[in-house]
């Protein structure tokens, strides 16, 4: 079981204008064999050279526990300079409806290029990997549960 829900209005709300909300929409494939869903901006976005921004995409996902999502930017976009800032996106299961911010996905982007970059609302961005992950079979059970956000398993 797994996918994908809107964020509250009022999680939305605390990074973008919550008359935005209803225009998110919920991450899709572009075909049958595709395997990453496609995220699409909730809002219009202007980079110039260097420039990073911070994008709340109203959307959170659910997996199963012993699963990971990964997000990669798109390869077209990728080819224009655009890059996430850390690299690739990782959400984990128990990321879903944290305490903090409901597991609300943010993607952190960058202009590497020598261009301004414009992004229009509806856009895609990114794409989203459903993986299953294993564990090493000798591993000590971690000591704590996610209580946070992004960067809340750094105890």
């Amino acid at each position: 079981m797994r996918g994908f829900e809107k964020v509250s209005i009022q999680e939305y709300g605390r990074h973008r204008p919550r008359e935005e909300h209803e225009r998110i929409m919920l991450p899709k494939r572009a075909t049958r064999s595709s395997a990453g869903y496609d995220f699409y901006l909730p809002h219009d976005v202007r980079l110039a050279p260097g420039e990073g921004t911070v994008i709340a995409m109203g959307i959170k996902a659910y997996m199963k526990e012993d699963e990971v999502l990964f997000l990669i930017i798109r390869s077209s976009l990728g080819f224009r300079g655009l890059r996430l800032k850390n690299q690739v996106g990782i959400i984990d299961a128990d990321y879903y409806d944290n305490p903090k911010n409901e597991g609300h996905i943010l993607v952190a982007i960058e202009n590497n290029s020598k261009e301004t970059i414009e992004l229009k609302a509806g856009e895609r961005i990114v794409q989203g990997i459903f993986l299953k992950f294993g564990i090493s079979e000798k591993e000590e059970e971690p000591p704590w549960e996610r209580s946070g956000g992004i960067g809340s398993t750094e105890n």
